[in-house]
């Protein structure tokens, strides 16, 4: 398939439009990010959105890294993983996730944590492919109900 993946830099119009049609497949009621917090997540000290793109340049899946240090050491998290529809199935989420820990390692995360729906086989399985295992802990979270999608 030729899938290069890379931390974005900057926010093109491109990649803009990638989310407008990758949000939807993430999160049906998320309304896909602006080009300014698009560049807010790039500008941030602890973020890395990588972004994977085919040999005709067509961005097929995206994913942010997240680390940050604690007193026991420095930790990862990724979230907003997804994958077009039409690239599924074909290794971009895998490579979306080695180039994450690669970074990850490269920076010196202890861990890297991530959360994923059971109803998300594939992704499930992709996990414990790469060795995530799933901990056996309790995901609270706390939103402001003034922020809460409808």
């Amino acid at each position: 398939m030729g899938v290069e993946v890379s931390v974005a830099t900057a926010i093109t119009d491109d990649i803009v439009e990638a989310f407008v049609h990758l949000t939807p497949q993430l999160s049906p009621l998320a309304p896909a990010p602006t080009k300014a917090q698009l560049q807010a997540i790039v500008d941030h000290d602890a973020c890395d959105l990588l972004i994977a793109r085919d040999r005709d340049d067509t961005i097929l899946g995206s994913m942010t890294l997240v680390l940050f240090p604690i007193p026991t050491g420095i930790r990862g998290w990724i979230e907003d993983v997804v994958v077009d529809e039409a690239a599924r199935g074909k290794g971009v989420g895998e490579l979306l996730n080695r180039h994450a820990l690669d970074i990850a390692k490269s920076r010196g995360a202890k861990t890297v944590d991530l959360t994923s729906r059971p109803s998300r086989v594939a992704a499930n399985k992709l996990y414990q492919k790469l060795g995530f295992v799933l901990r056996d802990t309790n995901v609270y979270r706390f939103a402001d109900p003034s922020q809460q999608l409808s």
